[in-house]
Formats: structure tokens, sequence, C-alpha cells
């Protein structure tokens, strides 16, 4: 059996002082900024996601939650992807357990590259065929990163040809504080565009006016440049 010092041991055996004061200030784990706290030791994502393919097999879901619990930002990644190869492979049980993991750990899966790496992959898929309230009560809360983890959740539904949750927790946060909620949703009314242009237009001619700058733009990025302007100054 693995523990969690082996990968911690790796990771550490990989970081690079240089590479973690560039991904402090992008991932802004600044004074004042959204990832403040958060400790990074400078590990190429590229490197974690090989060493979570080496462990996920002998890693124990216990010694993944330290991990995950960590305060060094590539160790609770680096848990992350084992949770979703551990997810992808496993039996039913064994999903609803990592699902389990991720819904009471969400505290530390506090920015965006953790949510984004998570939430699409785990959540979403296990809630295909399953009630999705959890995504309400998420949406619901008083920190950013778990109202884009209900956000980006709903990428399993889209990738069905299932638009109804992007759209009504896209209509929920129309009026969210925080940029990188104002992200997500854009993504994903993209997203939705992509597969069904007529939806994503209908929304978007309903809803445009109320929403932040950077969620427009983010929903109509691959629509035609002159498309785009008719969003953009309100002549829709």
């Amino acid at each position: 059996m693995a523990t969690s010092a082996d990968v911690r041991r790796e990771l550490a055996s990989l970081a690079d002082p240089h590479r973690a004061e560039k991904l402090t200030r992008f991932l802004q784990m600044v004074p004042g900024g959204y990832g403040e706290g958060d400790r990074a030791i400078g590990v190429p994502v590229p490197d974690q996601r090989r060493i979570a393919g080496r462990y996920w097999r002998d890693l124990p879901l216990s010694a993944t939650v330290e991990l995950l619990t960590s305060d060094v930002h590539e160790e609770r990644l680096t848990a992350l992807f084992v949770l979703v190869r551990g997810f992808d492979r496993g039996d039913e049980a064994e999903r609803g357990r990592i699902v389990d993991i991720l819904l009471a750990n969400t505290g530390y899966v506090d920015n965006w590259d953790l949510v984004d790496s998570s939430a699409p992959y785990i959540l979403g898929p296990w809630l295909l065929d399953r009630d999705r309230g959890v995504l309400d009560r998420l949406a619901g809360s008083d920190r950013w990163w778990e109202r884009r983890i209900a956000v980006l959740a709903t990428f399993a539904f889209v990738r069905a040809g299932d638009f109804e949750w992007t759209f009504r927790l896209a209509r929920r946060l129309l009026g969210d504080p925080h940029d990188l909620v104002h992200k997500a949703v854009g993504w994903m009314l993209r997203e939705v565009g992509n597969r069904d242009r007529a939806a994503a237009e209908e929304f978007l001619t309903r809803h445009y006016r109320e929403m932040p700058r950077v969620m427009l733009r983010y929903a109509i990025e691959k629509f035609e440049p002159g498309r785009r302007r008719q969003f953009l100054s309100g002549v829709v």
C-alpha cells in the first residue's frame, strides 16, 4: 500500500521555487487574493497527473484525504487527480465513497483549478441519473468555489445533451458577486451553445441584459463577430 508520505516525497522532489512564485501570483495566493492563505511548491500539472496515475490504485482513500486536506496546493490537486482516476474506474460503491469525500471536503477545493479538475468529472457524472438537489445547496453557498463547483458539475449534463440545470443555475447566479463564478457560468453557457446554438441563444436573449459583462463575453465567445457585437451592444 502506498502512503500519503510517498506522494508528498515525490511532489517535493519536483518542487521549483521559481515556478511556485509564479503560481502564487497566477492563482492569487497573495494577501487580498482569492487564493489567499494557500501555499504552492511549484510542481507542474503534468507531473502531478503522472504521479496520480502511478499511485491511484495503491493509495487508500484515507491517504488521499490526507493529501486533499493539505496546506500545499499541489498535494490537493494531485489528490483530486487520484480521486478522478478512482471514480472513472471504480464500481458503484467506490464511486459513491469518492463523491462523499469530495462533498465533505469542498473547503479544500478552494481555487478554480481544483474545482475544474474535479467537479465535472466526479460530481457531475454521479448526478446524471440521481437527484441533483445538492447543486442547489452548493449554488447557495457563501463560498464562491462551492458555487463554481455547482456550475461546473453541470458540464457532465451538457455533454449528455441535458441543459436544464445549466440554465437553472445560470439564472440563479446572474447577480453573483464573484468574477470566477461569472466565468464559470459563461463557460457552461458557451458549452451549451457548442451543442445547441438555438437553446443557448434563447436563454441569452432573455437574460443577457442582466449578465455581468465577463459572463456574457464567455458565453458568446464562439459566436460570429457580428452576432457577438449585437449582444454586447444590446441590439439583439
